[in-house]
């Protein structure tokens, strides 16, 4: 039998609040979620996995809006596959964008350290 976690287990495993997994939940991105004997909530493994796939989504900055719109498509199944892979690859090159930029201005930022190190060193004048 698998084993299955209460809300609080859940939490601990995901970091995610108990509010914000019943959240998720209302909403309808956290479907079919068991009951114990008692009524409480008892998570599978599958449930797991998928909670940690929206977090993964959060951190990457993809809205709620867009979380539930792929909830959705995934919850009518395999007809919905491929959009469901065009809404990622569009995701994914808005966070390749993103990554490239951030280089550019990482390397930026190098090179302002690097000025202020020749400044304290009296190798150049203080003009930048």
């Amino acid at each position: 039998m698998e084993n299955l976690l209460t809300i609080q287990e859940m939490s601990g495993l995901t970091g995610l609040s108990a509010h914000t997994l019943r959240y998720y939940e209302k909403v309808g991105m956290l479907e079919g979620v068991a009951r114990n004997e008692q009524g409480y909530r008892a998570y599978s493994e599958a449930d797991v996995s998928w909670v940690q796939f929206l977090m993964l989504l959060r951190e990457l900055d993809i809205p709620i809006r867009d979380m539930k719109r792929y909830s959705d498509l995934r919850s009518q199944g395999p007809s919905t596959v491929q959009e469901r892979r065009l809404m990622l690859e569009a995701h994914q090159s808005r966070v390749q964008q993103q990554v490239r930029k951030l280089s550019e201005n990482l390397e930026k930022l190098a090179g302002k350290i690097q000025y202020y190190k020749e400044m304290e060193e009296g190798e150049v004048s203080a003009v930048k």
